[in-house]
């Protein structure tokens, strides 16, 4: 039986040593990319200030605000959406985005049929199991609001019109990826 030469063992060796290295390589750039909790800035719309998240004490509430400028963060009384298609409170909404639901703001009453296909698109139909696990497109009236603001954690988009495109790509890059 012959014994293999030293070239061999010395390509053989390059070979491990150059595969190792490549995976390497690929885990770095994998991590480099990776976006924890979906807080950087890096996705669809606009990123604002952290305002904080978690529960306020028994009988507190979310401030109502101007309901042009809904909240992206902050903290909120537990307020759990149960219906689709319905106006919702501020701490709603806190509530919903915290968990990693999307909400998409519309004026009048029924959602326009572009936010309806968006919502069927890019997530299962809506039940309140959904939103408690993040996963849900909700879709709600709210006054003052022209056009439709998108809302996720931390991230806002507003758009002059249902069919944006720009709000199928915020929908689609933030579900999922709440306060944590």
């Amino acid at each position: 039986m012959r014994r293999p030469g030293l070239g061999t063992l010395a390509r053989a060796g390059l070979v491990v040593v150059l595969a190792l290295g490549g995976a390497i390589v690929i885990l770095l750039i994998v991590a480099g990319s990776d976006n924890p909790g979906g807080q950087a800035g890096s996705g669809p719309g606009a990123t604002l200030p952290d305002a904080g998240s978690g529960q306020l004490p028994a009988g507190r509430h979310a401030s109502p605000g101007n309901p042009a400028d809904p909240p992206t963060s902050g903290r909120h009384a537990p307020a759990t959406i149960t219906s689709d298609a319905t106006p919702i409170t501020n701490d709603q909404l806190l509530d919903a985005i915290e968990r990693g639901d999307v909400v998409l703001l519309y004026p009048g009453g029924q959602p326009p049929v572009a936010l309806r296909t968006i919502a069927a698109q890019l997530a299962p139909p809506f039940t309140p199991a959904l939103v408690a696990a993040g996963g849900a497109v909700i879709l709600a009236p709210r006054r003052g609001v022209d056009g439709v603001i998108g809302v996720a954690f931390r991230h806002l988009i507003r758009s002059p019109s249902p069919a944006d495109p720009a709000l199928a790509q915020f929908v689609n890059y933030w579900l999922g990826r709440g306060g944590q």
